[in-house]
């Protein structure tokens, strides 16, 4: 049997405005990451491939876990304040704060797939991305790290239990920064054995480093 374990990477700067801005790990994060990297040591977790994103906050995600990794920009997240705003010029949806974002992205997706908003790429350049790199990461007898985003994340899950677009976008929404979700390899078939742990974060002294974005 082999093993995907997608890491979601720590806490980025929450107060951006643009993808841009976004991408580089809050102190918080940096400090995710570190003890996130110290739980897989006092766990033997090994890994026999380490693979990231190529973004600014994958690569310090990985350095904060300790590891060294091969970097693959199928990977790297979607560009959601270039599609939150490619919805407001079009359907004068609100741009999201942090109370309707539960409700806004579900809106982003369904208009990306219809084809009725633009991003830095196409839906469906995306959804093939995903489900190649979940394809090459799926390697019976074998371990694969990856630290992603919670797009992506999201993209995997929905390839692996055949989730609509809706159901997509709500397995997204409790992604914790710096959390861990487990695949289970075997033969042909690739199948969800874990899902948004974050074992690392489990001392209540540690409730305020569980966060979301």
């Amino acid at each position: 049997m082999g093993e995907i374990i997608l890491v979601r990477h720590g806490q980025a700067n929450s107060h951006a405005t643009t993808e841009e801005d976004y991408d580089r790990l809050s102190d918080l994060g940096h400090t995710q990451a570190r003890w996130l990297g110290e739980w897989f040591r006092d766990h033997d977790q090994r890994f026999d491939h380490v693979v990231s994103g190529t973004m600014r906050r994958h690569r310090e995600t990985v350095a904060g876990i300790g590891l060294t990794a091969d970097e693959d920009a199928r990977l790297n997240e979607i560009d959601y304040y270039t599609l939150s705003d490619a919805l407001h010029r079009v359907k004068g949806e609100p741009l999201p704060t942090g109370d309707t974002f539960a409700t806004h992205m579900p809106k982003v997706f369904a208009a990306w797939q219809a084809a009725e908003i633009e991003g830095a790429e196409p839906y469906h350049a995306f959804e093939d991305r995903v489900a190649a790199l979940l394809d090459d990461a799926s390697q019976p007898g074998r371990r694969v790290l990856c630290v992603t985003s919670g797009g992506v994340i999201g993209m995997i899950l929905r390839h692996v239990l055949d989730l609509d677009i809706l159901k997509m976008s709500h397995v997204m929404l409790p992604i914790y920064n710096s959390s861990i979700h487990r695949l289970n390899v075997r033969g042909e078939a690739t199948y969800l054995a874990g899902y948004n742990a974050i074992p690392h974060l489990d001392d209540p002294a540690r409730a305020d480093a569980r966060t979301h974005y």
